[in-house]
């Protein structure tokens, strides 16, 4: 994985800028710790920072191509699991390759298909090509938005950037947030909408997306999407197919030249990858858990999470035969560490389980480069409580955020009219809804299930997505989703929605897939989520935080939030505020944690509201 950057402008020679690409591809260097370079001609410029997983000499960027006297060049965050398929079509169309790197090949693709060459891989990346000869920038985002891709347009030209911080190292972008901003920020945070930045002219490539950038403009072009259509193999045949897509996508995304390891919670989804993945290992396979410090000794069963990991992990380490590492967090570090959580987004994220899961790479890249991840399951079989649960599937608006008219109340009182965070996140609801593709032949129940199912892919994966990338490559780890494959998704689309939750259980026709690939106990396992400390330390600890936060008079959050009800919620350790701020578990001292990063975001990043 890497850190790509650049600027286009139509009106300056690059050259001559040098230094201004290389302050914003500095900013990138967790994401590419190996190696950075800067190509620079006229009216463009790029920056990369590469982390080297296959082929450290032939991978180098930018990379540069010429063909039939045309320039091309090309800077790539991602990885190809197709990489030998394309190579082979591209030499039987009489192309040449120098190196067996997968970005030679996204190149050399791009030369011979144009804008369709993403038609033909298969992997997760952000790329950029500029095509000299005809004056083009060619901006591509993968389907599922696993690599991000930022741009904002200035009076200095068209800019783009892994991380919105490479977009704010330029001199012409300004640390802005609006009142539209604001209203992402409360209404939707810790999530956002598609393509939207939250700084003020800040936006991101959608997923499934290109664009295409020239003298005449810019033009979006949406590549890829879901496809509704009649599903006519037997049940049987569904299980088999599923268990052939998922084994494939783990067997594509096991291909490296460095370590690779695997996330292993216990859970059905890492535990599939982790079984995948050991099959085909050669020695033994490094794997890794975290907890939290005493969480064995305050640790609490509810609907959400019924039951702690250990017990499972072991079944599988001794089963699969894996090397394990459980790592354990302690408070104190978790607190630390939020600091850098926000950094590594540019945003107030996901409070502690951000910290947690930034620590837990860095455990992680002292054993390997790559670990796999079992990201995306849920929202593509069906696992939410809100897949199957009458009363969220059929609410108004989005599932996981059931707060907005205490969210509201919570304003400070001259944003309160200002910013309508209900209606604003209905409106962004039904937007989604609406688009959801159906070929018209679904019946009631059947239709509600995919426009649940395409809610959950544009909005709670995509917060996922984004939260693993940037923890994973702030501490360097690159981390790959064999979930998020596009063939296993587009498959699992159509199959019926009683069959994904067949036997009446969460993600039902996955687990009749991996009947026989996993332990009994595990195979069955109620669903868990990430966990999180049940310390009260933990509470005391953000609860001090926040309190200092409040004894400065000119705490930019007091500009936001209602003063009063800001302490009350401090002095109640958060819960005063009655049900989770997102998702099922984000309450209580995560919502005080989630508090502090937004003031720590804008005296970090010196945010100015416009």
């Amino acid at each position: 994985m890497c850190g790509i950057t650049g600027w286009l402008h139509f009106d300056k020679n690059m050259k001559e800028n040098e230094g201004q690409i290389v302050k914003m591809m500095d900013t990138l260097h967790f994401r590419g710790p190996d190696e950075k370079n800067v190509y620079a001609a006229d009216h463009i410029g790029f920056g990369h920072t590469r982390l080297i997983v296959i082929d450290p000499d032939g991978g180098r960027q930018p990379m540069q191509k010429t063909y039939d006297n045309s320039n091309y060049v090309m800077v790539y965050n991602g990885e190809l699991y197709n990489t030998e398929k394309v190579r082979t079509q591209l030499k039987q169309l009489g192309h040449t390759f120098s190196s067996h790197s997968d970005t030679e090949v996204v190149l050399t693709s791009y030369i011979e298909w144009g804008n369709r060459c993403v038609e033909k891989l298969n992997g997760i990346f952000a790329f950029a090509i500029w095509d000299e000869t005809n004056q083009v920038l060619y901006l591509v985002r993968d389907r599922l938005g696993v690599k991000p891709l930022f741009y904002t347009e200035t009076r200095d030209g068209f800019l783009f950037g892994s991380e919105i911080k490479a977009l704010l190292a330029h001199e012409s972008v300004e640390p802005h947030v609006d009142e539209a901003g604001l209203l992402e920020l409360f209404s939707l945070g810790p999530s956002r909408t598609p393509g939207y930045g939250i700084y003020k002219g800040i936006d991101e490539v959608k997923p499934g997306h290109a664009m295409k950038i020239s003298r005449d403009g810019k033009k979006s072009i949406c590549y890829w999407n879901v496809q509704s259509r009649s599903h006519s193999e037997s049940l049987e045949e569904t299980v088999d197919q599923v268990r052939s897509y998922l084994s494939a996508a783990a067997d594509r995304q096991l291909v490296s030249d460095k370590p690779i390891s695997t996330f292993l919670s216990g859970g059905l989804d890492s535990s599939a990858l982790t079984a995948f993945a050991a099959a085909r290992h050669e020695g033994k396979l490094h794997t890794f858990s975290i907890d939290y410090e005493e969480n064995d000794k305050y640790f609490k069963a509810n609907d959400f999470q019924p039951d702690s990991d250990k017990w499972y992990i072991d079944q599988m380490k001794e089963v699969f035969g894996t090397e394990h590492h459980y790592e354990t967090v302690d408070i104190d570090t978790l607190i630390h560490e939020l600091e850098e959580a926000v950094i590594a987004r540019d945003l107030p994220g996901m409070a502690d389980i951000d910290s947690s899961l930034l620590w837990f790479c860095r455990k992680i890249k002292h054993q390997a480069v790559v670990s796999l991840s079992g990201e995306c399951a849920d929202e593509i079989f069906g696992g939410y409580p809100w897949f199957y649960k009458q009363e969220l599937m059929n609410r108004k608006g989005f599932p996981w955020i059931d707060s907005l008219p205490e969210r509201q109340k919570l304003l400070h009182k001259k944003w309160r009219k200002k910013l309508p965070l209900e209606e604003h996140a209905y409106q962004r609801y039904t937007e989604t809804i609406k688009e959801t593709p159906l070929n018209g032949e679904e019946d009631r129940e059947e239709r509600r299930h995919k426009e649940m199912s395409y809610l959950n892919m544009q909005w709670f994966m995509q917060t996922l997505l984004e939260r693993k990338d940037r923890m994973s490559m702030r501490a360097s780890l690159e981390v790959r989703v064999p979930f998020a494959d596009h063939e296993l998704v587009e498959y699992v689309w159509n199959i019926p929605a009683e069959w994904k939750r067949y036997g009446g259980k969460e993600k039902g026709i996955l687990r009749e897939a991996l009947k026989g690939v996993l332990p009994q106990d595990v195979l069955y396992r109620k669903k868990n989520p990430y966990p999180k400390t049940h310390h009260p330390r933990y509470t005391e600890g953000m609860t001090r935080k926040l309190q200092n936060v409040l004894e400065k008079n000119d705490a930019p959050l007091y500009d936001l939030i209602d003063p009063k009800k800001l302490k009350r919620l401090v002095n109640s350790q958060g819960s005063s505020f009655p049900r989770p701020w997102y998702g099922q578990l984000m309450s209580g001292p995560q919502l005080l944690a989630y508090f502090w990063q937004v003031n720590y975001w804008m005296e970090a990043y010196d945010i100015k509201i416009k």
